[in-house]
């Protein structure tokens, strides 16, 4: 075979390759919307056989033995799965907006947000992140638990103003209210530059703290301007909205210049990192503690693309300090000395 029909082949197979993914992806959709239907009305004639004839709990489980024998073949059917088809009908049925949205989802994400979440404004949230950017069931598990709804309606940033409207759900969802790095040791007199080593020293935790889209690219970026030398604290890369992240440290209370330095240092990556296919970089400037009317202020005119959030550190000691701790006995000690002492007052 020649070389140009040995390319011609191989592009074919890689055309019908892609047909057959595209079209087992759509039967896959096709199948699942199915599915949920069937749930759905399942779950609506046993809750209103239930309300006609006044049965109990117990009837799910002879349905589900019927069942069983009837389709052995079907895992569906369990009187457990019976009964979430129950609630999932009913938590769905009066929700005009939300009924129709839920049959785009997995059965196991649907019962996971319908067991998980309050209200229909949280359910909303996490079906419509589900439907747009295809969550999987561990990726969905680990938005909830990290409380994403709470943080998303917390978190203060100016991507209303300064990110193109398609990016701006994103962008939103990258920043969080709060950060956790529970994971690292700090004296109680730590730096901004002891954090950020600690922060690289656990760079995994770090990166699965702040977001399973970010990137690591430098710490301690370096950079000129006329002659000064200037240092962002942590750089990292969002692959879904392919932007550059600047992350500044702060071990104290926010304050309205670290806004002005941010966008410093987002100019600077545009003009000195950033690629003609990157869209612009957004900063994210950690602190201590925020007073929010003072952020809302300041970013209201600010005009790069950047958030503020706090962090918080475990409440423990780190482990060179936990072999100074007294024993249990000598803790005993101290306070019966203390007891002894009240008791002579």
């Amino acid at each position: 075979m020649r070389k140009d029909e040995t390319n011609n082949v191989k592009k074919l197979v890689s055309d019908l390759k892609k047909l057959i993914w595209k079209k087992q992806c759509e039967t896959s959709k096709v199948i699942n919307a199915k599915l949920i239907e069937l749930y759905w009305e399942m779950g609506e004639m046993i809750c209103h056989r239930q309300e006609e004839y006044g049965w109990g709990k117990s009837v799910v489980e002879v349905l589900s033995n019927e069942l069983k024998r009837e389709f052995p073949d079907s895992l569906g059917y369990s009187a457990p799965n019976l009964w979430r088809m129950r609630n999932f009908y009913l938590t769905y049925c009066h929700s005009e907006k939300l009924a129709p949205l839920v049959k785009d989802l997995s059965w196991s994400n649907n019962l996971l947000i319908m067991e998980k979440c309050k209200d229909d404004l949280e359910k909303e949230f996490y079906i419509q992140m589900v439907r747009r950017y295809g969550w999987s069931k561990r990726t969905l598990t680990n938005f909830i638990e990290n409380k994403t709804y709470e943080k998303y309606l917390l978190n203060q940033t100016n991507f209303d103003l300064t990110i193109p409207q398609e990016q701006k759900m994103e962008a939103r969802l990258a920043v969080k209210d709060e950060y956790v790095f529970n994971f690292i040791d700090l004296l109680p007199d730590y730096s901004e530059y002891e954090m950020e080593q600690e922060l690289i020293k656990h760079l995994t935790k770090f990166l699965s703290e702040m977001g399973d889209d970010f990137m690591f690219y430098r710490d301690r970026y370096h950079y000129q301007v006329d002659g000064r030398d200037f240092y962002i604290d942590l750089v990292l890369y969002h692959r879904i909205l392919k932007s550059y992240v600047a992350i500044d440290l702060k071990i104290g209370d926010f304050e309205p210049e670290y806004a002005g330095k941010m966008q410093f240092y987002l100019s600077s990556l545009d003009k000195l990192v950033k690629l003609p296919e990157d869209n612009p970089s957004i900063g994210i400037i950690v602190c201590k503690n925020k007073n929010k009317t003072v952020v809302e202020y300041t970013l209201e005119r600010t005009n790069a693309p950047m958030g503020v959030s706090t962090y918080q550190l475990k409440n423990t000691l780190p482990d060179n300090l936990k072999d100074m701790l007294p024993s249990p006995e000598e803790i005993a000690n101290i306070l019966t000395v203390f007891d002894k002492n009240d008791s002579d007052k």
